[in-house]
């Protein structure tokens, strides 16, 4: 009798999970269950092959795709018993806390994140007496691209000869490397390379590895980039039992490094490699997926499959085209609302782009409507500045070479530490080639005055005091004792609203850390560390009543009962600079792929005629893409929509329209001067929209349904206002509202009360 794991696979899904000897690659369609063919292989190798869990090795990508994977193996298998399931960079992570020696760094090295990163790439370029706005973006791309392709900076700069400024640009390269050495400090790409070249110089490392896991799995192996691809070579070199999963389809981050050949030339590469493929979704309708395969199929660079589905035709895609960005996000608003009002729920929806630079429109209406929804594809939770500084503190203590933690906290919260005496402490390290740890101790050697060494003198004490005592308390324990020993809450006293929300964040970081305890019996401040610093962006998504608005990069893996694929413009989607190559080109289609397979029942598509993008408007042409798949989508026209504001308007010009609306009734509204911050929703974002409000002429009262012009009314959001005109027989009401200008509101949607 079949394992009850195995008897929810189909027939195709069951092959793979029974080959277990030899490379295997699975090409696996969106909503094919590659997951539950992942876990039920590993499930299959323990339970009737009897493999040791601790000789199975399993990669993905984010960390929630690994806690997911660990809590269904769990379930399956029992006690994990020693088997590594972690992203790749954990992984290398958990290698070189052990091996790094033979690299010459020690173990407790820190991680560096992209605004550590960024902050010793400025103070060198200053250093250097460079402007950091011509050269941080420049050797920063620089970096990346030369780790993923394991260049270092001499090399690169031979591949690079003839580039601009490539001398310079080496030369910052070398010296951030540098850099990081002092500091005992890797960045993220260095976790890739470092293991690598471990590997790859000291065979007794990669013997004990590569021999002791016998089975290597990696799941979104269309993500890999040259390094990642070649770890995976390494250690599955032994037994050559590697089992890789992925979709050709659904590769997106070439920009990151990612090598769509890897996937493509794996049976190449790999001499007798098995490929078997994953064709049936369970997610989404008969009609999306018809739309899906119609699109990708314009692709050459991809192997060849055909999703299809039991599931029901379900209704055909919408396509919407609006006059511009606030007739958008005004359809894709009035639509969920209705929605919502016939029993879905807000986290039912999400609104996807290519660009997060297009949701302010959104944000505009989804607060106009009471919409709840959250913005992802900004600022992580442990980005936050005030996150950021108290990990600081954490790295510090955990390892007192890390220069850029020392410099980010030294006068957090204020203690009287100059910019000067900084610099001063920072060049005496330099020159002395020391840490600035090292410089600390040796503070009365330094030309400042008394008072000024007294007070670093105790920020150092500060720090060798946490250190003494990190051993003797567990990981939250800790944090509390820093906050405490710091008076790191004293930056926060005033009552604000904003202070609150710091001082939130900063429990909300004690509260990861007794979830990680939990998770991580025994673990170490350093072991803490590590994990916060590898959060991912999809890590953030976290669940909740809400309308997700992201972009297509950070919901890869999610689905979603409705989608609303928005801003389907030529230079938006795709983006501009893919027009003049055929490889982005195709990666923005697979983009667009993604997209359309997120959504499990409904799906709608949208594009604004004109758009305020980048300090402009201009008249935008349809995307290609819609051009692609135009023959199955249902197409809506803004005089088609009956509860835009904005129905009757199919004449107007471009440019004029919404100022025309006003004029008609006697007032002007400015364009919006500026946009939100992204990160989720922010009620500081509506400071923004503070329009002149210029009289024209005399408002005539008018009166259709409950409403009448003159009428004060009250919105949620905006507050109080004045009803200036009522039309579509009181479906649609223009407000004034103070210090926000006037809003058009779909009154049986808008979230407003009459006051007189």
């Amino acid at each position: 009798m079949l394992n009850s794991y195995l008897q929810k696979l189909n027939s195709a899904q069951i092959l793979p999970v029974k080959d277990t000897d030899g490379a295997v690659l699975v090409i696996a369609g969106a909503g094919s269950g590659k997951t539950r063919v992942l876990t039920s292989r590993i499930a299959y190798l323990v339970q009737e092959k009897a493999v040791d869990p601790s000789r199975i090795l399993a990669i993905t990508f984010t960390n929630k795709a690994a806690d997911e994977m660990k809590l269904r193996l769990e379930k399956m298998v029992g006690d994990l018993g020693g088997m590594w399931v972690s992203t790749i960079h954990s992984m290398c992570v958990k290698i070189l806390r052990s091996n790094i020696s033979y690299l010459g760094f020690e173990k407790n090295f820190s991680i560096y994140s992209e605004d550590d990163k960024e902050r010793v790439l400025k103070r060198i370029i200053t250093e250097m007496d460079l402007e950091p706005d011509k050269f941080l973006k420049l050797v920063k791309i620089a970096i990346s691209n030369a780790k993923n392709e394991d260049l270092s900076p001499k090399e690169y700069k031979d591949e690079h000869i003839r580039s601009a400024n490539i001398g310079i640009i080496t030369e910052i390269f070398t010296k951030y490397q540098e850099e990081l050495k002092k500091s005992n400090a890797l960045d993220f790409d260095d976790l890739l390379i470092k293991t690598l070249h471990l590997f790859e110089d000291e065979p007794d490392v990669l013997s004990y590895y590569s021999e002791r896991f016998l089975y290597v799995h990696i799941d979104e192996f269309q993500d890999t980039n040259v390094v990642q691809y070649k770890i995976a070579k390494l250690l599955s070199s032994y037994h050559g039992n590697i089992f890789v999963v992925g979709d050709d389809d659904q590769s997106i981050y070439g920009w990151r490094g990612a090598k769509i050949s890897n996937i493509l030339g794996f049976e190449d590469d790999f001499d007798g490699a098995k490929v078997y493929k994953l064709e049936q979704n369970y997610r989404s309708t008969k009609s999306i997926l018809n739309l899906a395969n119609l699109i990708i199929r314009n692709n050459s660079s991809r192997k060849d499959k055909v999703l299809w589905t039991e599931n029901d035709n379900g209704e055909k895609p919408e396509y919407y085209q609006a006059y511009d960005e606030s007739t958008e996000a005004e359809y894709v608003a009035t639509k969920i609302k209705s929605l919502i009002g016939s029993g879905k729920r807000a986290s039912d929806f999400a609104v996807l782009m290519r660009v997060n630079a297009i949701s302010r429109s959104f944000e505009q209406e989804f607060l106009k409507y009471n919409i709840p929804y959250k913005v992802f594809g900004g600022f992580k939770f442990f980005d936050r500045k005030e996150i950021k500084d108290l990990t600081a503190y954490l790295r510090a203590v955990a390892n007192p070479l890390d220069n850029e933690a020392l410099l980010r906290v030294i006068n957090v919260p204020r203690r009287g530490i100059g910019d000067k005496s900084i610099e001063t402490l920072s060049t005496f390290a330099g020159e002395n080639d020391c840490s600035v740890y090292e410089a600390l101790r040796c503070v009365n050697e330094l030309p400042l005055n008394a008072s000024a060494k007294n007070r670093i003198s105790d920020f150092k004490d500060l720090i060798y005091s946490l250190m003494l005592e990190v051993q003797n308390y567990s990981v939250p324990e800790f944090i509390k004792l820093v906050i405490e020993k710091t008076n790191f809450l004293s930056q926060f006293v005033e009552d604000t609203e904003e202070n609150e929300s710091k001082k939130f964040n900063v429990s909300e970081l004690i509260n990861s850390a007794e979830e990680f305890s939990k998770l991580n019996k025994d673990a170490t401040l350093t072991d803490y560390l590590g994990s916060i610093t590898l959060s991912s962006d999809t890590d953030e998504l976290d669940e909740g009543n809400f309308v997700t608005v992201a972009t297509i990069h950070s919901v890869k893996g999610l689905e979603f009962d409705t989608v609303f694929a928005v801003g389907l413009e030529e230079g938006v989607f795709p983006i501009s600079r893919a027009s003049d190559s055929e490889e982005e080109l195709e990666e923005e289609r697979r983009l667009m792929y993604v997209a359309i397979t997120r959504a499990k029942k409904d799906l709608f598509i949208s594009r604004s005629k004109s758009r305020y993008l980048y300090g402009n408007r201009q008249i935008s042409l349809e995307s290609r893409f819609v051009k692609e798949i135009i023959p199955l989508l249902k197409e809506k026209s803004v005089s088609g929509y009956n509860t835009s504001p904005f129905a009757s308007r199919e004449g107007r010009t471009l440019n004029s329209y919404r100022r025309d609306t006003a004029n008609d009734y006697g007032y002007y509204s400015d364009e919006p001067s500026s946009r939100t911050t992204f990160g989720g929703t922010s009620k500081s974002f509506l400071a923004g929209f503070k329009s002149s409000v210029v009289p024209q002429k005399k408002v005539q009262p008018v009166q259709e349904g409950k409403y009448r012009s003159g009428m004060k009314v009250n919105h949620k959001k905006f507050g109080n206002g004045t009803i200036i005109a009522v039309k579509d027989g009181g479906k649609v009401i223009d407000v004034a509202f103070l210090g926000v200008g006037i809003k058009s509101l779909a009154s049986e949607y808008a979230p407003i009360e009459i006051v007189d």
